[in-house]
């Protein structure tokens, strides 16, 4: 028989992905997947939709989100699995997230509307009106012919050297791990290694993280450095943590394919067994 293939890390049209939750599940199943998370930023709201489509396909859906933390000056995610939607601590930390990364949205817009022809309703209009961020500044950018892709955008205008970029509110990796924790989910520190040895985190850090709850490590992710890689397995083996692989897809937001990296089913198995928020179903 052959293995399940699991796609842990993806992205709807809830948070920056191109796809509604409903074009995500068929796009999986395209992808011959059996089994995708949807990790939105900051937001469950794609749940309910994704699980409805995946319904009678066999396709099992993890409900998950990927949250927005700071370690220092740097920004980290991590990633959440099963975790309890209605937890108190979690709701009003992603929703004073999600208010934030808007009012910083508008102002970095108006900070690049001086120098370029783009709109708050251009943004809008390439959003939906929900959890907006840099990447609906992209596709705006894009839709005005300012730029020719979401990467050129990020390279470019909304690279935090040019000018225009302002931070947004985040609680730090610490808290964020304790509060996934705290509402039964498991964390998981998505794609910690693009700077290869320069992690997005450091080893002191990471014991503390260990302390407090966390599940696991993204390895195979297309961002990940082979140095880094090879960090994050060693500390994998020494911390007793769950090593997981994800596309991190967003439909045509980044080239990242679905399945192009995959968990496999012991880890899976193993996220599933370290959580305690909700259960796991299979449509």
């Amino acid at each position: 028989m052959p293995r399940p293939l699991i796609d842990l890390h993806s992205h709807s049209s809830v948070s920056d992905g191109t796809e509604t939750p409903t074009q995500l599940v068929r796009a999986a199943l395209a992808a011959g997947l059996d089994t995708l998370a949807i990790t939105d930023h900051d937001s469950t709201a794609g749940w309910d939709e994704a699980v409805a489509a995946a319904a009678g396909s066999g396709l099992q859906i993890v409900r998950g989100m990927e949250l927005s933390t700071r370690f220092e000056w740097r920004s980290v995610h991590v990633l959440g699995y099963l975790f309890d939607p209605n937890d108190a601590d979690l709701v009003a930390e992603t929703g004073r997230i999600r208010d934030d990364r808007l009012t910083r949205a508008e102002r970095m817009v108006s900070r690049i509307a001086e120098d370029y022809d783009v709109t708050w309703d251009d943004v809008l209009a390439q959003s939906g009106g929900v959890s907006i961020g840099r990447p609906h500044i992209a596709d705006a950018l894009v839709a005005r012919g300012i730029v020719r892709t979401r990467s050129e955008a990020f390279e470019s205008i909304l690279h935090f050297r040019a000018g225009y970029y302002l931070p947004h509110a985040a609680p730090t990796v610490l808290d964020g791990v304790r509060i996934i924790a705290n509402a039964g989910g498991a964390p998981v520190i998505a794609h910690p290694a693009t700077r290869g040895r320069e992690a997005v985190i450091d080893e002191g850090m990471l014991e503390q993280l260990v302390d407090a709850g966390l599940v696991g490590l993204e390895v195979d992710h297309r961002e990940n450095t082979e140095e880094g890689r090879a960090t994050l397995r060693d500390w994998a083996r020494r911390y007793d943590l769950v090593m997981t692989g994800s596309s991190d897809y967003h439909g045509d937001g980044k080239p990242n394919r679905l399945a192009e990296n995959t968990t496999d089913p012991e880890a899976f198995e193993a996220i599933v067994a370290r959580s305690r928020g909700i259960a796991a179903e299979r449509s």
